[in-house]
């Protein structure tokens, strides 16, 4: 990837179930945040990045790497997209200790080799080395919030995606888990696209806001920009 390439392209085109999506946007910035009312189809665009849906017609690329171009019939699997998915309930498994989910996320990186970002330094940075014994059903939100961030961080993401991960938290899980997002964003250089109808979110973690309503980008920019009406939009 040069200095100039984005993080993110997507121009994507999908129609499902009476909901039309159809989007276009381009990010350079370590936090880009999807934000718009529930519905609008913030969650269809992380799971086009993802790999987890295909667009009608579209492509996507991630860190220069294209992921989808349904005019050159590329698709690549989602298992080798290299993205670290972070859903709003955490999904751990229940069975597995926390050390146990963590190294699962060791799966996705190729060939079976080892994370570029060690084990110790996310343990260490996210602050869960007490809880690697335990099992999820003994943790709080917030701690099931960092653990599924330091499986998704040990995929090795190009990309890491975040769908509403502060739903439901109380005001001072809320606040721990945005410090813990900026931490990762300052200190681990991967790009994030964070899904969220908040705007004291928004402020506070992005850079760059994509601006969704009803399945279509109405602006992007800076948080100042995009919150204050400002408008600009580029195709993948």
């Amino acid at each position: 990837m040069t200095n100039s390439e984005p993080a993110l392209r997507v121009s994507a085109y999908q129609k499902r179930n009476g909901f039309t999506l159809d989007v276009a946007f381009e990010s350079a910035s370590p936090l880009t945040a999807l934000f718009g009312p529930s519905g609008s189809g913030k969650t269809s665009v992380l799971n086009l990045i993802a790999g987890v849906q295909r667009p009608d017609k579209g492509c996507v690329a991630v860190a220069g790497h294209v992921l989808t171009d349904t005019d050159a019939r590329i698709f690549v699997p989602p298992h080798l997209r290299r993205v670290g998915f972070v859903f709003q309930d955490a999904q751990l498994f229940p069975h597995l200790t926390v050390e146990q989910n963590i190294k699962f996320g060791q799966w996705f990186t190729r060939k079976g080799g080892k994370s570029a970002l060690p084990l110790e330094v996310i343990v260490g940075v996210l602050g869960i080395g007490s809880l690697l014994k335990r099992r999820p059903a003994t943790l709080s939100g917030g701690e099931r919030h960092r653990v599924a961030l330091a499986r998704a961080l040990l995929s090795s993401p190009r990309i890491l995606l975040m769908d509403e991960p502060l739903s439901g938290l109380d005001d001072a899980r809320r606040d721990e888990i945005m410090t813990l997002i900026e931490r990762v964003r300052d200190e681990f250089s991967v790009p994030i696209v964070f899904v969220t109808h908040n705007i004291e979110e928004v402020r506070r973690l992005a850079s760059r806001v994509v601006r969704i309503v009803a399945g279509r980008v109405i602006a992007t920019g800076t948080p100042a920009e995009v919150l204050g009406g400002g408008s600009s939009s580029g195709p993948c």
